[in-house]
């Protein structure tokens, strides 16, 4: 009971302090959460334009820990299949644990049009358990992005998680679901050198703002910082590794009054 108890304040505090997505959307494995931007990488729930981009078909695992509890763990599975005239992606993710937890399920569709910008449509169902009535509770969400090359050095990316305003509703209580607007940006210094941003503001919380850098080495191994806002300063780092046709991204964030965020993100590309 004692377990239970401390895990439930924990949640409570981390979703206020939190960045601005929904505990069940991973942190992404672009640094600082830069990724509505970021199109070398499709990661369901954050930008569906990104999948337009994918250039060969790859099916990936992500899992996120949050200050090294167990119970605030997030697993994601995703698939990006490459077709001649959609991309298709789908994505499962659960977070918590028996008493609390959440599931969230998508299918995308991005179009790639002529590899000037990309546009993505994303449908996503929603549910919670609700350990009161002993019964799982849902919603349909939708989503919306686009990924723009202004040029060959510069993109400029939006995406909306919710823009309807949808919550779960019970007869006893409403759960307020995230509407989410993001707004980002790519510098290319060279291709070996990216600057990312991002603003997020999230309808029901404050803005959030994010920058970082992700350096590659030869096209093996990626060095990453950043830092984002949100009520707090939090300082990131990362890295990420290629093996052929497996690529491992490893991010860590330090919150500096909850401690640390770490998130492993392995992709295969077929």
């Amino acid at each position: 009971m004692k377990k239970t108890l401390f895990v439930l304040l924990a949640l409570i505090t981390m979703i206020d302090l939190s960045a601005q997505l929904e505990n069940s959307i991973s942190g992404s494995a672009s640094i600082a959460e830069t990724s509505v931007a970021d199109g070398r990488r499709w990661m369901p729930f954050h930008n569906p334009a990104n999948l337009g981009y994918l250039d060969n078909t790859e099916v990936g695992l992500t899992f996120e820990n949050r200050f090294f509890i167990k119970e605030l763990s997030t697993k994601i599975a995703h698939a990006g299949i490459v077709t001649g005239k959609v991309n298709i992606g789908v994505g499962v993710s659960h977070f918590g644990y028996s008493v609390y937890h959440d599931i969230l399920a998508g299918a995308a569709l991005a179009r790639n049009f002529s590899d000037r910008f990309a546009i993505g449509v994303q449908f996503n169902y929603f549910t919670s358990y609700f350990v009161q009535e002993n019964r799982y509770r849902g919603a349909l969400l939708g989503q919306i992005g686009a990924n723009i090359k202004i040029n060959t050095r510069l993109n400029v990316a939006f995406n909306a998680f919710n823009p309807f305003l949808t919550n779960i509703k019970t007869e006893t209580s409403v759960k307020k679901l995230p509407s989410v607007y993001s707004l980002g940006t790519s510098f290319f210094f060279s291709e070996s050198l990216v600057w990312r941003t991002q603003a997020d503001k999230n309808l029901n919380a404050n803005y959030r703002f994010a920058t970082g850098f992700e350096y590659y080495f030869r096209d093996v191994f990626t060095l990453k910082l950043g830092v984002y806002g949100y009520d707090y300063l939090v300082s990131c780092l990362g890295a990420g590794l290629r093996f052929g046709n497996f690529f491992f991204d490893l991010n860590a964030e330090m919150h500096p009054q909850l401690g640390i965020n770490t998130m492993g993100m392995l992709r295969y590309k077929l």
